[in-house]
């Protein structure tokens, strides 16, 4: 290519099967990697030598806009955090066959306790397998608050625990184990790809909501070179955090959120929905504002895009997180949030006189 004198290599997203091209003629040639939804052929003419005709007249005449394609160190960080997340998942699946097993032995232990993954339950099931079957003594490896609930654990440890039922446990413990392994090993590792970037992820991380790791997987995901975006719009449009926009003949067809990038998606709605259960915070108070006006859920997306873009400035320009506080827009609309409450003790039957304080 390069005694052909190619000035720009154009090729499609398809799957998996861009990355060992990309990664080959990255540092060697320009390569710019597209959506294949945003440069689609005529309909009728498909073929693969018609789409790289395709690709190429779009080139020429820059019609054609490059994915966001992260540096290695990044994509190495990403590799890890997302293979941690698969292992979160299927560790979760794995409790839960557990539990549906133990329902079938007529043993309801989930009923009492809230997690199988806790330190008394884990007593518990390795009595089972081990060949306990009284309930008094299994229901007494209960340790803290569950204690209390002893009488309880008695009757839903009452069951018939067969040695079938002892050996399928066995092996959910031992695929659990095998998992808790895996996902410690990868946390060490994300600790040591992180460090080049540790200091973004502590910044972040000052977000409410935000967890170490859901920092680190939003730098895995996003990077910290945000020359990439242009501005925090271009970022949460990519993201997938903000509403769609397909309008045809001056009406709206549907302004539903784009797929995005859905791990980041991921740790933004957990890192929203732990924002909004805490007090005293301007991201609880928006969501407050909001879920009357536009429902639980648009609302959590708008936390999440105003997260987004607070990392976003975080991370262009150096800024450290403002607490704006619960009483934000009470202090920015002082008349409005006056004329609201009143109008809200109206509706509800009061006769309102104003008087300032202290006059």
């Amino acid at each position: 290519m390069k005694d052909e004198q190619v000035t720009t290599v154009v090729m499609e997203a398809t799957s998996d099967y861009w990355k060992p091209f990309y990664y080959l003629m990255e540092g060697q040639l320009p390569v710019m990697l597209v959506n294949a939804k945003q440069a689609r052929n005529i309909p009728g003419r498909k073929s693969d030598v018609n789409d790289a005709t395709w690709l190429a007249q779009l080139a020429a005449h820059n019609l054609l806009h490059g994915s966001f394609i992260p540096p290695e160190p990044i994509r190495q960080l990403r590799d890890l955090t997302r293979t941690r997340s698969s292992l979160v998942h299927d560790r979760t699946k794995v409790y839960q066959r557990m539990e549906k097993f133990l329902e079938s032995s007529g043993i309801k232990i989930s009923a009492v306790v809230s997690t199988l993954t806790g330190v008394s339950a884990r007593h518990m099931l390795d009595a089972l397998v081990g060949g306990e079957r009284d309930p008094h003594v299994l229901a007494g490896m209960a340790q803290g608050r569950l204690r209390q609930k002893i009488p309880d654990l008695i009757d839903a440890l009452e069951g018939r625990f067969t040695q079938h039922h002892e050996f399928m446990m066995r092996l959910f413990l031992k695929q659990a184990d095998g998992l808790e392994e895996m996902i410690s090993e990868l946390d060490t590792q994300i600790v040591e790809a992180i460090t080049p970037f540790r200091e973004e992820a502590l910044a972040i991380s000052t977000i409410p909501g935000l967890s170490n790791t859901s920092s680190e997987v939003v730098i895995a995901e996003i990077g910290v070179d945000m020359s990439m975006f242009p501005d925090a719009a271009h970022l949460a449009s990519w993201a997938g955090v903000c509403p769609g926009q397909n309008e045809s003949a001056g009406r709206s067809k549907s302004a539903h959120t784009r797929g995005g990038d859905s791990y980041l998606k991921a740790a933004l709605g957990t890192a929203a929905l732990s924002a909004t259960r805490q007090k005293n915070t301007f991201l609880a108070a928006r969501f407050r504002r909001l879920y009357p006006r536009r429902g639980g859920s648009r609302a959590l997306v708008a936390i999440e895009h105003t997260i987004l873009t607070a990392i976003w400035h975080m991370l262009a320009y150096g800024e450290v997180f403002k607490e704006l506080g619960p009483d934000y827009y009470q202090q920015r609309n002082q008349g409005k949030a006056k004329i609201r409450a009143v109008k809200e003790l109206e509706r509800s039957g009061f006769i309102i006189h104003l008087e300032v304080a202290g006059a």
